[in-house]
């Protein structure tokens, strides 16, 4: 469970200030504690008011895993790539559905490669190599 004292600083803060970007905070900390309906209602709410918030996009992606909303969740990690093509939790989300869809396993051996997939672990070897031959340097 999230700390309490947190919860309720956050949802003063959303309470006073409904256009506040402190939403996202707040439905972080629902997520975390496992209470997914609530992470996501806060999230559609805040959205509403800052659509272009990627931060909240991807916590309510993450929520909609969470409840198997799969198709849901794959939308706001497309959102997010879409503006952010190099953010590691909407590209490792997105492997994640493929994965728990078991789209790969049902996938015969023949067929041509899932090409959002094959784009995403494209991005990902990519931002891989970056930092590792930044590391190296």
């Amino acid at each position: 469970m999230a700390d309490s004292s947190r919860l309720d600083e956050l949802r003063g803060r959303v309470d006073r200030d409904p256009a506040s970007i402190a939403f996202a905070q707040l439905a972080e900390e629902y997520r975390r504690s496992g209470e997914f309906e609530e992470a996501v209602r806060i999230c559609l709410a805040g959205l509403q008011q800052h659509p272009d918030y990627l931060s909240a996009r991807v916590t309510l992606g993450r929520a909609l895993m969470e409840l198997q909303q799969y198709d849901d969740a794959k939308a706001e990690f497309e959102q997010v790539l879409r503006s952010a093509p190099d953010n590691l939790i909407a590209i490792r989300s997105m492997a994640d559905i493929h994965q728990r869809r078991e789209e790969r396993a049902d996938t015969p051996a023949d067929a041509p490669p899932d090409p959002v997939l094959h784009q995403l672990e494209t991005w990902l070897t990519a931002i891989l190599d970056d930092r590792a031959s930044r590391a190296a340097s």
